[in-house]
């Protein structure tokens, strides 16, 4: 007959074993989250990489064990104080393209995307000649007030440090209707696969794994607050101004929403205008 210090000692090795279980599925589960970049970084703009690894960062149902052990389940993260503005009135406007628009921009030229936004004014400097269709593409449908009234819609912070921006829809699923090349992605800049802080680059649909969905980017786009490692396989084509890299960092600060390090930004990130200007 078991005893009940025996019984005792019994559940305290499952409930050891669980932990131990679980605690090395988050370590896998962090590791193929850092590897599996895309899951961050891609778009649907007409598919998209965040949906091919929406499992990655979906939290497994631990209610069985939750119950086996009664203990309570966690709180919510608690959220840090929204340090940005209210955003301006006015609605997304909704646009689609059929294709690529016809180039019309100055190839030899610099030109400066102004994001103005609720949490201040972010300048970011293209050079047209090391990625020319995306700085043409944002000259397009910035003129056209594509990017005005969005949300910025994912804060990562942890294994790599990004704002993601440039989808109307706000989900991550959104783009303009076309897509547009790679380009740059022999900047020495990438050097040891690392985006470093100050590094704008657009989001896309490529697959690591299956070496699919190159020249798939649309108008999402990530911004680098610290240096993040990473495959280049995104393309670099702005740098943020030392101004623009302080509101990041305040921004980087509120946190996410989920706790885990990745989710929509606590602060309330919100595109209220957005310019592009020849130097």
């Amino acid at each position: 007959m078991v005893t009940q210090e025996q019984r005792r000692r019994q559940l305290a090795r499952e409930k050891f074993l669980r932990q131990q279980q679980r605690r090395t599925s988050a370590r896998r589960k962090a590791h193929a989250r850092n590897t599996v970049i895309a899951s961050v970084l891609g778009v649907v703009v007409v598919g998209s990489v965040v949906s091919y690894a929406t499992g990655v960062f979906k939290q497994d149902d631990n209610k069985s064990d939750a119950a086996a052990e009664a203990t309570p389940s966690p709180s919510a993260p608690s959220k840090a104080p929204d340090p940005c503005d209210k955003a301006a009135k006015g609605k997304v406007k909704s646009l689609s393209y059929k294709k690529e628009p016809a180039m019309t921009i100055d190839k030899s030229a610099d030109y400066t995307m102004k994001l103005q936004t609720t949490c201040g004014a972010i300048d970011i400097d293209m050079p047209a000649s090391k990625a020319p269709h995306t700085v043409n593409s944002f000259n397009f449908l910035v003129g056209k007030g594509y990017l005005d009234h969005t949300k910025c819609h994912r804060l990562t912070t942890n294994g790599i440090y990004v704002l993601q921006c440039g989808d109307p829809k706000g989900t991550g699923m959104g783009g303009p209707g076309y897509t547009i090349p790679d380009e740059n992605l022999k900047d020495k800049r990438l050097k040891g696969q690392v985006y470093p802080a100050g590094t704008v680059a657009m989001a896309n649909q490529y697959n690591a794994e299956t070496k699919q969905g190159r020249n798939s980017g649309g108008s999402q786009f990530f911004l680098v607050y610290q240096d993040s490692q990473l495959p280049a396989n995104y393309t670099p084509f702005g740098t943020i101004s030392e101004s623009g890299m302080k509101v990041m960092k305040k921004i980087a600060g509120a946190g996410e929403s989920t706790g885990q390090g990745d989710g929509a930004p606590n602060a309330t990130v919100v595109i209220d205008k957005a310019t592009v200007t020849k130097s």
